[in-house]
């Protein structure tokens, strides 16, 4: 219902400072398109998206193309949501945004505004396998059930770090306690996390975010020139 996703849409003061941040990590720029009046760039590793924006925009957002969002309007509205901003026109770009039980932002416009990225098998990101987004859900139940009204499916997940996974066909998401994760985070699976960490070192980067408490396996946080978390965490116990 909330069609394909397309970005995890972040507000960065200096792009080219996120940019260089993000190369280093292995991530590849996107071509982007003139949708935005604003500098606007995107960076990925082949599954997650990330749009840089430097302009004050609600973030961290989950952005969607639904492609003649006009006509579904009334579909939405049936749902009973609140939009925080309703962007529909002929002489604008279409866009929809409202918010989850747990305050996170879900955007969702028309049209895609970068191109598909290539990357080959040799691309890989120091990252390690992009797992999901992580957000806070103080009542997970209530944002599970959100969530699932989008066709998401939510289970409950031990694994690494407890949390309820709603997934889809184009994303992941998971719900979290506060108390393990206070801000929303991209969580990543890392074969060798001590050599990705050593390789990051060697790049300039050091990890710099509080790791959660209940992590059953080794961990490490990155935080991004604009202040986006990333959640390493091991692919397997030590």
């Amino acid at each position: 219902m909330l069609g394909r996703f397309l970005e995890y849409s972040v507000n960065t003061p200096d792009i080219r400072a996120s940019l260089d941040y993000y190369d280093k990590l292995g991530f590849t720029q996107a071509l982007v398109g003139e949708a935005w009046a604003h500098p606007y760039a995107v960076v990925t590793d082949g599954r997650i998206h990330i749009g840089l924006h430097e302009q004050a925009i609600r973030a961290p957002s989950l952005t969607f193309v639904k492609p003649n969002l006009a006509r579904h309007l009334a579909a939405f509205e049936q749902l009973g949501l609140e939009f925080e901003f309703s962007r529909l026109g002929e002489d604008v770009f279409n866009e929809l945004g409202w918010l989850d039980p747990s305050g996170h932002l879900i955007r969702l416009i028309e049209a895609r505004t970068f191109s598909p990225v290539k990357r080959s098998a040799r691309d890989a990101s120091v990252c390690g396998y992009f797992q999901e987004i992580a957000l806070p859900a103080v009542e997970r139940l209530a944002a599970k059930e959100f969530w699932e009204k989008f066709g998401f499916v939510g289970i409950d997940e031990e694994g690494s770090l407890p949390h309820i996974a709603c997934t889809s066909d184009s994303i992941d998401i998971g719900l979290y306690d506060p108390a393990d994760l206070s801000a929303p985070a991209l969580v990543f699976d890392v074969e060798d996390i001590g050599g990705a960490l050593a390789r990051l070192a060697e790049a300039g980067v050091v990890p710099c975010g509080r790791v959660p408490p209940l992590a059953r396996r080794p961990a490490a946080v990155l935080t991004a020139p604009e202040g986006t978390l990333i959640l390493l965490l091991s692919a397997a116990a030590t």
